[in-house]
């Protein structure tokens, strides 16, 4: 099969285009640096021509109210070029518990690509993953101050990039779902414990202190960033961190 990847340069898509390879298929990356443009349909038509699968991995350049926009400029352009060029199935990455979440701009954002999605021509499938285990060193600068760190303890259940990737990559050889495939880690921790993990293991002398209103995911209600019904991958955080 051949697949168009967008955003297949980033830390997604090169994995799932490595992935793909390596079973047989013809997967081609796409990006600005290769002269695709989704907000402004430069080179999208070329780059869908006699693709069987579209895996859209883009991500907006901002978490704030302008990521909507830009997922339903990106997500019409797409869908058009992908109409056009006879596409058979479309696939986008998405999150779990975005549609749970609207006090986020970025979350509402993501539910409405989805959307267009859903409501679009192309038979389509949504991989929905929890949070990354490669951004939580990004997650702790957010709220980091001098000696200490401040972490609420909203519950995460961490999935490894790798896992991420190959989920895609199977959804994507697969028949369109219609519908949305949730996977997440193996294990569910409150973030602030999750920080105190990390830390230690760095050998970073920073305390973690909890606290329900630091950061993004202080605005977070219960456990709807988790899954315990999800696809579940195999990689363990402390393995990760190995």
């Amino acid at each position: 099969m051949k697949f168009a990847v967008i955003g297949g340069t980033g830390l997604i898509g090169s994995q799932v285009v490595k992935e793909l390879n390596a079973a047989g298929h013809e997967a081609v990356p796409h990006s600005q640096s290769t002269g695709v443009d989704i907000l402004s349909g430069q080179g999208l038509d070329e780059a869908v021509r006699g693709a069987d699968v579209v895996i859209n991995l883009t991500n907006s350049p901002t978490f704030d109210d302008a990521s909507l926009a830009f997922f339903q400029n990106s997500m019409d352009n797409l869908l058009a070029a992908a109409d056009k060029g006879g596409v058979g199935h479309f696939v986008i990455l998405s999150i779990v518990g975005t549609d749970q979440v609207p006090e986020l701009d970025y979350y509402r954002a993501k539910a409405l690509q989805e959307k267009v999605l859903a409501d679009g021509p192309i038979p389509y499938s949504i991989v929905r993953a929890t949070q990354f285990m490669d951004f939580m060193d990004a997650v702790l600068s957010w709220t980091a101050d001098g000696d200490t760190v401040r972490l609420p303890a909203t519950p995460i259940q961490p999935i490894a990039s790798r896992d991420v990737a190959h989920a895609v990559a199977e959804v994507a050889a697969g028949a369109p779902l219609n519908g949305i495939r949730n996977v997440a880690g193996p294990e569910i921790f409150p973030l602030d414990e999750l920080g105190r993990i990390t830390l230690s293991h760095k050998g970073d002398p920073r305390t973690v202190v909890t606290d329900p209103t630091a950061g993004m995911f202080a605005v977070v209600k219960g456990d709807v960033l988790t899954d315990k019904n999800a696809h579940l991958a195999p990689t363990r955080y402390t393995d990760w961190l190995s």
